[in-house]
């Protein structure tokens, strides 16, 4: 953690975290932040669905929603950036307050609702973004929408041309009946009409799938199975969840997707499971109480071809990026890997 970081989170943590969030990113684009720039080794530097990472930490979609501070975070020391949720219409979301800081259990609550500004406005800052890291946008859908599906193809067919990657987000609990995507036949439906515009842009960008925590093991292995005949590239596993065991923060009844160190063991039993489930053929995201090296090194054994954080960031700053980057190099090291890569799925083969 930086000094300006030492200083500011205790201030910050005494605010509305949604008030407090807005000012994170707006001292970021002022440049208040110091920016370690690219974080990356022999060990570190991977291929993740065809994007050349220079570490495998990632920023999880949520925080730069809107594309408004992605040339700084490209400097933060994350391997890879995720934006939005974009809509094709901008939206408000849902009623304030909608996001809650629990300190005592490390983690928070949301009900955003997909709050953005909308595919044109994000499409236009995406285009202007500087070369470097690949930056990604996360598709939704408008909470009004007569059709969702044709939602996502919409984003992506306006937003593709100025991405690296985009991620179909059918997991949100805080949209109604979205997760209802996940299933078998929607969610094949879904998929077909995306991936079909995905070669309709110029330049054809991977595909990820992000899913729920809270999906059965039989919903798993269908989601798996349409995946793969869909011919997803990577897997997001996974989002927020709707579960609140071992909570002790006030804010545990709140409604909304709960993200941060109680989501850790049930995203990663999820994650295991899809690299049961589709072997080595989709590369896997892991995502879900990722807060240190150990956490990200944990999630890389059991399968994880990168991993993603967003939590951690609102508990200790942007430069726990470079850190958690710097400090899995060495645990890469320690153990005799050469490169990342060699360790994913290492903890299930057992050659660790």
């Amino acid at each position: 953690m930086n000094l300006p970081e030492r200083l500011g989170l205790p201030l910050l943590r005494r605010i509305d975290p949604e008030i407090a969030h807005d000012m994170a990113l707006r001292a970021l684009r002022a440049g208040l932040t110091p920016t370690p720039g690219p974080v990356t080794s022999p060990r570190l530097a991977t291929s993740v669905a065809g994007l050349s990472l220079p570490n495998p930490i990632g920023l999880a979609a949520g925080l730069d929603k809107n594309a408004t501070a992605v040339a700084p975070l490209m400097r933060m020391g994350f391997g890879f950036i995720e934006t939005g949720a974009a809509t094709p219409n901008p939206q408000a979301g849902n009623p304030r307050p909608r996001l809650f800081r629990l300190t005592e259990d490390r983690a928070l609550i949301n009900r955003m609702g997909f709050n953005n500004d909308g595919m044109e406005v994000i499409t236009e800052r995406l285009a202007e973004r500087p070369n470097g890291v690949p930056v990604g946008l996360n598709l939704g859908a408008n909470a009004n929408s007569d059709d969702r599906a044709a939602d996502f193809v919409t984003v992506l067919r306006r937003c593709g041309p100025h991405v690296d990657f985009a991620t179909v987000n059918v997991s949100s609990p805080n949209t109604d009946r979205l997760r209802d995507l996940q299933y078998r036949e929607a969610l094949s439906r879904l998929l077909a009409g995306v991936m079909e515009a995905r070669e309709s842009l110029r330049r054809p960008i991977p595909i990820f799938l992000k899913i729920s925590p809270d999906l059965t093991d039989k919903s798993i292995s269908e989601l798996a199975e349409v995946a793969v005949t869909r011919g997803i590239h990577a897997i997001v596993a996974t989002n927020t969840t709707v579960g609140r065991d071992g909570l002790t923060s006030r804010y545990r009844t709140e409604a909304g997707g709960l993200s941060g160190a109680p989501l850790f063991r049930r995203s990663t039993y999820v994650l295991a499971r899809l690299r049961q489930l589709v072997g080595d053929g989709v590369p896997l995201v892991g995502v879900g109480g990722v807060a240190s090296a150990g956490d990200a090194y944990a999630k890389i054994l059991t399968g994880a071809s990168a991993v993603q954080l967003y939590t951690a960031v609102t508990f200790e700053g942007f430069s726990v990026s470079a850190r958690i980057a710097r400090e899995l190099d060495g645990l890469l090291s320690r153990d005799g890997f050469a490169n990342v890569a060699d360790a994913v799925g290492a903890g299930a083969r057992g050659t660790t």
